[in-house]
């Protein structure tokens, strides 16, 4: 260093615009930080992951016939440990088409007895509901939009796209007259956040999982199956990184449900 340089050091010293730093005294003082875990930048605690099956025939027998639900399953995701804590399950009776096609039966699984020994779908949303309130109370979990002490809420409903709740459920709610409850109107399009945090357009939820490298567990369009193989691929998307938020609120405008 040239006298003009260490005198310029000097000056530069003497204001305070050189921190001198020993790194022995920093190694002892200071521990290196842990880097934060993806599970703790969740904005949700947990998620009711919810896939539901319904009735369906082949695409040339599909005219005037409208999509009841049959299978009303969910599993409650721990967005921190990212374990299944809980699961609800209820076969539900179709009314309109009261008779399983062929085609559904092979699709899902689920046969004419399960649905016949089910209940209609206005006594199962109280039923989903008495499970809901009882597995979200021992946790201390509010919905988005219920609590105004919380309007964000700690955990929300999660699907695989947006038909489960914005098509199947709203228009039999509406066909039937059965007043769908509030807490529908918010939810998790996984998929949605698939394709923007992996910039891919899966054709189908199997491909999702492959591409992660999980396969499918269980029986696939067996509603609870679906549900926990989607509870998986969250757990995998938060470990690469990916952060889930409300993709979809049919009440923006709102501050809580009413």
């Amino acid at each position: 260093m040239s006298s003009s340089q260490k005198s310029l050091f000097e000056f530069a010293k003497s204001i305070g615009a050189v921190e001198t730093i020993r790194v022995n005294e920093m190694a002892s003082s200071q521990q290196p930080q842990q880097p934060a875990s993806k599970y703790s930048t969740q904005t949700f605690r947990y998620l009711v992951v919810m896939d539901f099956e319904a009735t369906c025939w082949p695409e040339q027998d599909m005219k005037w016939k409208t999509h009841e639900i049959i299978e009303f399953p969910a599993v409650l995701l721990n967005m921190v440990t990212g374990q299944v804590e809980a699961q609800f399950q209820q076969f539900v009776m179709p009314v309109e088409n009261p008779r399983l096609s062929e085609f559904c039966t092979k699709l899902t699984g689920i046969r004419q007895d399960q649905v016949e020994g089910g209940v209609p779908l206005k006594t199962c949303l109280p039923l989903f509901g008495k499970w809901l309130k009882q597995v979200l109370g021992e946790r201390g979990l509010v919905l988005p939009k219920t609590d105004p002490g919380n309007q964000s809420g700690s955990v929300a409903f999660a699907t695989w796209s947006d038909w489960d709740f914005g098509k199947c459920l709203s228009k039999e709610c509406t066909r039937k007259r059965i007043e769908k409850p509030a807490c529908f109107d918010q939810w998790i399009d996984v998929r949605a956040i698939y394709m923007k945090f992996y910039q891919h357009r899966p054709l189908y939820f199997g491909e999702a999982l492959d591409k992660r490298g999980l396969g499918f567990e269980g029986r696939p369009h067996s509603g609870l199956d679906d549900s926990k193989n989607l509870a998986r691929l969250i757990t995998r998307m938060c470990k690469d990184g990916a952060n889930f938020v409300i993709t979809k609120d049919l009440r923006p405008f709102e501050i809580i449900n009413k």
